[in-house]
């Protein structure tokens, strides 16, 4: 690494991390405001947080995990 910092171009990446860090918040307490809207509507959050980690992964990836997920569960006779 060199000894010269280019502080110009420090700033300006200082500056826009600094802006994204704001836009997550943001972002974080809009996210917050739908799942309470969602609760005072009398849905429940718990399960739709897991609806929507589901949702992330690739179909054949949750269809994967499933199969293996019923596997363990009905080797220690947690499903029929």
């Amino acid at each position: 690494m060199s000894d010269h910092v280019e502080a110009g171009q420090l700033l300006a990446f200082i500056e826009r991390i600094e802006h994204l860090e704001e836009e997550k918040r943001t972002v974080s307490e809009t996210i917050k405001e739908v799942y309470a809207e969602a609760k005072g509507s009398g849905f429940d959050i718990k399960i739709m947080r897991k609806i929507v980690s589901i949702r992330r992964v690739d179909k054949e990836k949750r269809r994967e995990e499933e199969e293996i997920l019923g596997l363990y569960l009905t080797a220690l006779g947690m499903e029929s």
